[in-house]
């Protein structure tokens, strides 16, 4: 890589990152004290090890000319269905779920959080080919197929979060592909439709006769998944069951107040009644222990985190390094505003984690890869003069 492109980088971008990554070891050095009692600080030391081990990962990336990815195309998208094949047959299940591929015995991978990141690099040059031609609803069905097959093998696992993510990804391109967004938001909005509709047949007590028919119409989604689409409307009405993750989440965070109770002063999370509070539910640690002031911070942080994304986004050299950019500002966006929605009680439970902030080392290899990605397109995004 030329040292002069060095003078791009975005410098407020890797400062944010940075606080970012500062931010998990300090919250987890309170949201997991109490996960392991035996070894305390045990989820902060690997956590280390991930932002240490990612970091390397995302300088790797970011020396590599993000344009070299599109020669590796199909080769990228059919090793990333190999892996998620291999999950399916061969991974292991933990919780009802199967999606986790164990190297050793204590070491394992989530090849769905690196699909992710597969899916952008090869749906950007996919979409980059077709910029200006996405003008019809025919137009969209060679991209939406091409994101449909790996979605398909996540959904199997089953990991809806994850799906949904896709989806995110899916439709953040296809805007800055230039889809037409008349067409293509009317059919999203279509598509919005008939899932309430489904959902409401589904769960509906009382149907019309002449809906009779369609009274409890089969879902293609386990029992505890479509209770947790709905469960956070009443969470009360389960408040032992499905119900539980959220009130304990709404009561913590409910608490904190202002300024919070303080540093390993909370009581959902340091007596482990509010569940994942190391992971998925991490933010409602937050709330809890450093107030308002504390998850307002956090937020800010992430605020100008995706701010810089999107301006590396606008300045890149070309619609393939665009497209990379928007991918990835779509998904962490997409997580940021599910986790703390479904924390906060105003969206489904649906196991997203907080990027760069929730302990696990799949994700944040993942995260760390996105970075790296996006620094790419921010070195690159001048033509160099000779």
């Amino acid at each position: 890589m030329d040292k002069r492109a060095l003078r791009n980088l975005d410098l407020l971008f890797i400062l944010f990152t940075i606080l970012l990554l500062a931010a998990s070891l300090l919250i987890l050095s309170t949201a997991s004290i109490n996960v392991i009692k035996s070894v305390p600080l045990h989820y902060v030391r690997t956590q280390t090890i991930w932002i240490l081990t990612g970091t390397v990962i995302a300088i790797t990336i970011a020396a590599i000319d993000y344009r070299k990815w599109r020669h590796f195309r199909w080769w990228i998208y059919g090793f990333n269905l190999l892996l998620l094949l291999i999950v399916i047959f061969f991974g292991d299940t933990a919780k009802g779920a199967t999606r986790w591929i164990y190297i050793t015995e204590s070491i394992g991978i989530q090849p769905s959080e690196f699909a992710k990141i597969f899916i952008i690099l090869t749906l950007g040059d996919f979409l980059a080919e077709r910029k200006g031609k996405l003008n019809n609803f025919k137009d969209f069905i060679p991209p939406f197929l091409f994101v449909l097959v790996p979605m398909l093998l996540i959904f199997k696992q089953p990991d809806l979060g994850t799906t949904l993510v896709f989806v995110a990804i899916f439709i953040g391109m296809m805007f800055v592909a230039g889809a037409n967004p008349y067409k293509f938001g009317g059919l999203l909005l279509g598509g919005a439709v008939i899932v309430g509709i489904a959902l409401w047949l589904h769960f509906a007590d009382d149907l019309p006769g002449w809906l009779q028919w369609a009274q409890g119409l089969p879902l293609p989604l386990q029992e505890y998944q479509l209770n947790r689409l709905i469960i956070f409307m009443d969470p009360a009405a389960d408040k032992t069951g499905d119900g539980w993750h959220i009130l304990q989440s709404l009561w913590a965070i409910g608490s904190g107040g202002l300024w919070g109770k303080g540093y390993r002063m909370g009581t959902q999370g340091q007596l482990n009644f509010l569940p994942e509070h190391h992971t998925d539910f991490v933010f409602s640690v937050v709330g809890e222990e450093f107030g308002f002031i504390g998850t307002i911070t956090l937020l800010f942080l992430f605020l100008i985190f995706l701010l810089r994304g999107i301006s590396i986004a606008v300045k890149a050299q070309d619609s393939y390094g665009m497209l990379i950019a928007a991918g990835i500002v779509s998904m962490f966006t997409f997580h940021i505003l599910v986790n703390v929605g479904m924390t906060s009680g105003i969206m489904p439970v649906t196991g997203i984690p907080l990027p760069l902030i929730s302990a696990g080392g799949s994700a944040m290899w993942a995260n760390m890869a996105s970075i790296g990605l996006l620094l790419s397109v921010n070195l690159r995004h001048r033509r160099m003069m000779f």
